[in-house]
């Protein structure tokens, strides 16, 4: 309230806008809220079973594309191979080493009693 005792126009304009927007617990109100919920149950039904799998499927072939593509240059390898031959790949030794000594300092410690 002012400090004549008169309630501010904003206050009042917004007590307007809430009245609007509260409704009366009614009959149609509660038919119209169950058709709601049951429109989104059923939609939500729909797509699980019609679009849901489309889509997976789509997905799925996509990422066997991708996979496919990664693997084709390692087949060609493959196609030299004798049958029952064995092949070991191994890393040179000049890269183990390297790795070994960017490991970092050596630190001692000592137990406190």
């Amino acid at each position: 309230m002012n400090s004549n005792g008169s309630v501010p126009l904003k206050l009042l304009f917004l007590k307007e806008i809430i009245n609007l927007m509260i409704q009366e617990a009614g009959f149609i109100t509660f038919l119209r809220t169950i058709a709601i919920i049951l429109l989104v149950i059923y939609g939500l039904k729909f797509i699980a079973k019609y679009l849901l799998p489309i889509v997976l499927k789509k997905a799925v072939n996509k990422a066997q594309e991708r996979a496919q593509q990664r693997n084709s240059g390692f087949s060609g390898a493959e196609q030299d191979v004798k049958v029952g031959e064995t092949i070991i790949d191994k890393k040179p030794q000049a890269n183990r080493n390297n790795q070994s000594k960017d490991v970092g300092d050596y630190v001692d410690y000592e137990e406190v009693d």
